[in-house]
């Protein structure tokens, strides 16, 4: 079974807040945990092909390209101010 210091141990890790009071309950739950994988470590997949996902299907994936947008002005145009040479925005901050 994971002790109480190693509870505490992997909560420092990752950064989590553990009450004294919770450290019996995560100990015997981090411990079934594990006895659970070494449960699984013991079935042999030897002859089964690893997979990301059930459905089989591909990413589809496309050349990324550069593509000229013309239209600009139609995009200045929905500026709703502008100063000197330059577009007026809200601030974003």
């Amino acid at each position: 079974m994971i002790s109480k210091k190693e509870v505490k141990n992997i909560a420092a890790l990752a950064r989590i807040g553990v009450e004294e009071k919770e450290l019996e309950k995560l100990s015997k739950d981090l411990s079934n945990v594990l006895d659970w994988i070494d449960q699984l470590k013991e079935l042999d997949v030897k002859d089964i092909e690893p997979t990301a996902h059930i459905t089989g299907m591909d990413d589809v994936v496309r050349e990324d390209k550069a593509v000229e947008f013309v239209e600009t002005e139609k995009i200045v145009d929905l500026f709703p101010e502008k100063k000197d040479r330059y577009n007026k925005v809200k601030s974003v901050l």
